[in-house]
């Protein structure tokens, strides 16, 4: 039987043989859609997930290998009508499974007809299966026994070796024969693994004749760094009781050194021209984000990416570059105000430092922000009832045409007592358009303000791709929306709402006069440089310093005054392709992202200087407390249990600051509402012994799960926040005191 072909809207596609799909065409564009992925697989230069195929026997687990096509190479390849990486990997799939080698059933295959379109190559999912990397990685450091206990890696090894011998022998030369592209099932005990399959085949070749430096090639891609492991690999291929060829030996050698050296190089190469060639050329865009409108400058090249909820610039660096020059006037002035305030916020930061922590303060308790779940707005309403907190910014996007989800929302959440806030981020087509602006904050002042009474006015406005390109071009949008606002009564307005720790766009704005305008708090967007825990430093600032940072321009500012400052937005996201706001570099796993939010809350907060903190936001695929998932319903991460944990240990309280604990510990101290103290603990380097004051009353762990009591007063702490509760502040406690 061969395959279905089928069409649409530019595209081509072929359906596996037997695969019985009502609608291929519907399926394709369907998957096509990243948001139609349950799971990322890999995220890297291509998009890797985990979907589910529709077909008349039921939904497939499968796994979408998703191409953007949009290399140069790739374009020329196709203007000379040759197969694409796509076409390749199905090719050479059904070619494998043909010659009985083990690779996941390729189920569909999509490729555009235009040059440079994406490519989808679609195969079976193979659940439970472990990358050879992995077992590599713990075998080079010896822990292979504990973290898979299930697998003995020389059995893996040599079955590696034979299934690449079989390979190789039927004229399949893989070419990427890498731990990353062989999956390894757990066998019926450990000494005889499962099967091997293998994937990633867009660069194998099918030829005659495999020759002994091919194979070899293939072979010297593991990286073995054990003298033993290569032996064993090397007498598993040519066959137990055979002896391996010396020239084969020598070829393998010469081909392992040869391409772990070029593999080191071209890496740092590959990095180097990235970022020299991102002068010239934009970079590319997953294939999921829009392009630009035709003919548009380099101001407008914006797009809406659904995908991470916030805008992509398609302009280059050399564009935004020239877009600079020709606003030097305004970058002057912006200069010359950041210039003109740096003494006062020095002088009154290092104030702002001595005095922190000396007096106790009630703690302001936690808000999240969120956007409408029109999917299922109940489950929404429920996620954010069992949270338990009493604040929520609501995030409005004036530029839309209609708000009724959002009110719907605010009126439900008002309903309940709920403290609201509301952003208004502005777009590059509001910015373009005053009189659109006007009208849109007319109308949300209008359906609004009955729910609340708080607004940041911007959005991140020192990132081009939010549509400002100068200071000038907020103020002036600032000006007008605060106007609008304050004809219709009291409201308390906070701006400018840069994003990121950049001190110096902070400081010239609010220090730039404008007629008409002030604010009555700072509002930032204040992340860490997302690389990495809340306490790791940026420019020598950890959070409480940059919250403190913050405070003092704010007060000695000419468009505020006051010490009062809300951050509005921050998060760390999480290794979920292009769902994640940013790059890989900084996604952590779940776990970490509920260490660091709680870690995060307490180090802002703490300092006494932050009114109001807003996690970003509740639900979103790549760094939300609650996975939406694709149709599969609101799945809530460890980081929603983390930050409802926080705010019922702590409703109430009163912040006595950090408890003096030598390094890695860290904490803080709080006195409960209804008399005792609570301590917030944690280590920063692996797990080490916290030592109470007293015994505890009760200890209870990160997520709200309890935690069995020491015999003694040493407990032991890690990562995750642990929350001692004693019945009565001791003398102990006392003394240990604020640092």
């Amino acid at each position: 039987m061969t395959a279905t072909a089928f069409a649409f809207d530019g595209f081509r596609g072929e359906v596996a043989a037997g695969l019985e799909v009502a609608d291929p065409a519907g399926e394709a564009r369907r998957l096509l859609d990243p948001a139609s992925a349950l799971e990322t697989v890999h995220w890297g230069r291509n998009y890797l997930y985990r979907a589910r195929l529709a077909t008349a026997r039921g939904p497939l687990d499968v796994v979408v290998k998703q191409f953007r096509g949009s290399s140069l190479r790739e374009r020329w390849r196709h203007r000379l009508g040759r197969e694409g990486k796509a076409a390749r990997s199905w090719r050479v799939a059904n070619a494998l499974a043909a010659a009985g080698i083990a690779t996941p059933e390729p189920l569909l295959l999509v490729e555009s007809r235009v040059a440079g379109g994406p490519a989808l190559y679609v195969c079976r999912h193979l659940a439970q299966r472990v990358e050879l990397r992995y077992l590599l990685r713990a075998r080079n450091t010896g822990g292979e026994r504990e973290a898979f206990p299930g697998l003995d890696a020389a059995a893996v090894l040599e079955a590696t070796a034979r299934l690449a011998r079989r390979l190789h022998d039927c004229g399949f030369w893989h070419r990427d024969f890498s731990v990353g592209n062989l999956l390894v099932a757990p066998g019926p005990t450990p000494t005889e693994p499962g099967e091997i399959a293998l994937v990633d085949l867009n660069r194998c070749r099918v030829q005659a004749r495999v020759t002994l430096g091919e194979r070899m090639r293939d072979l010297a891609r593991l990286p073995l760094e054990r003298a033993d492991d290569r032996a064993r690999l090397l007498a598993a291929y040519f066959g137990a009781g055979a002896s391996v060829p010396v020239r084969a030996r020598l070829v393998y050698e010469l081909a392992r050194r040869s391409f772990h050296g070029r593999h080191r190089f071209k890496g740092r190469a590959r990095a180097a021209w990235k970022r020299a060639r991102s002068w010239l050329v934009p970079r590319g865009a997953h294939a999921h984000i829009p392009p630009p409108p035709a003919g548009a400058a380099a101001r407008d090249k914006i797009v809406w990416d659904a995908l991470s909820d916030q805008p992509h610039s398609h302009a280059g660096r050399w564009e935004r570059l020239l877009v600079r020059a020709a606003d030097l006037p305004d970058h002057v002035r912006t200069w010359g105000a950041v210039l003109a305030a740096a003494p006062r916020v020095r002088r009154r930061y290092r104030e702002l430092v001595a005095a922190r922590y000396r007096e106790p303060f009630a703690w302001p308790g936690t808000g999240i922000a969120l956007r409408p779940h029109p999917a299922d707005p109940r489950a929404l309403l429920a996620a954010f009832d069992a949270l338990g907190l009493g604040q929520a910014l609501i995030r409005l996007h004036p530029w839309q045409e209609r708000h009724d989800e959002e009110e719907m929302l605010a009126r439900e959440l008002a309903g309940r007592g709920v403290e609201l806030a509301f952003a208004l981020p502005q777009s590059r087509e509001l910015v373009r358009d005053p009189a659109r602006w006007r009208a849109s904050v007319e109308e949300i002042a209008d359906r609004f303000l009955q729910y609340g009474r708080r607004f940041q006015i911007g959005q991140a406005i020192n990132r081009s791709k939010w549509g400002v390109w100068s200071y000038r071009e907020y103020l002036d949008l600032a000006a007008e929306a605060a106007a609008i606002l304050r004809r219709r009564g009291e409201v308390e307005l906070a701006g400018p709402a840069v994003i990121d720790f950049e001190a110096h766009a902070t400081a010239a704005v609010l220090n730039r006069r404008r007629a008409g305008l002030r604010f009555d708090a700072l509002a930032a967007l204040l992340y860490v440089d997302r690389r990495g825990a809340p306490e790791n430093r940026q420019l020598g600032y950890d959070t409480a310093d940059k919250a403190t940072l913050m405070a003092a321009i704010a007060e000695t500012s000419l468009l505020i005054g006051r010490r009062r400052q809300w951050i509005t937005e921050f998060n760390w996201p999480l290794r979920e392709g292009p769902h994640s706001p940013a790059g890989r570099s900084v996604a952590v796993d779940e776990s970490a992202q509920a260490d660091y939010l709680v870690r995060y809350y307490l180090a802002a907060l703490g300092t006494g200087y932050v009114e109001r903190a807003y996690w970003w936001q509740l639900v979103a695929r790549g760094y939300g407390l609650i996975d939406p998932g694709a149709g599969t319903g609101l799945r809530r991460r460890p980081a929603f249990a983390a930050l409802a944990t926080l705010g019922r240990e702590l409703a109430g309280a009163t912040c006595l600051g950090p408890l003096a604990l030598g390094a890695p510990l860290a904490g803080y101290r709080f006195r409960r509402r209804g008399g005792g103290e609570t301590h917030v603990a944690w280590s920063l380097a692996g797990v080490a012994s916290l030592p109470l004051p007293a015994p505890p009353a009760a200890l209870v762990g990160r997520d709200g799960e309890a935690v069995a009591a020491p015999r003694g007063v040493v407990v032991p702490v890690g990562s995750s926040p642990l929350y001692v509760r004693f019945a009565a502040a001791s003398g102990a406690a006392t003394e240990r005191g604020n640092a």
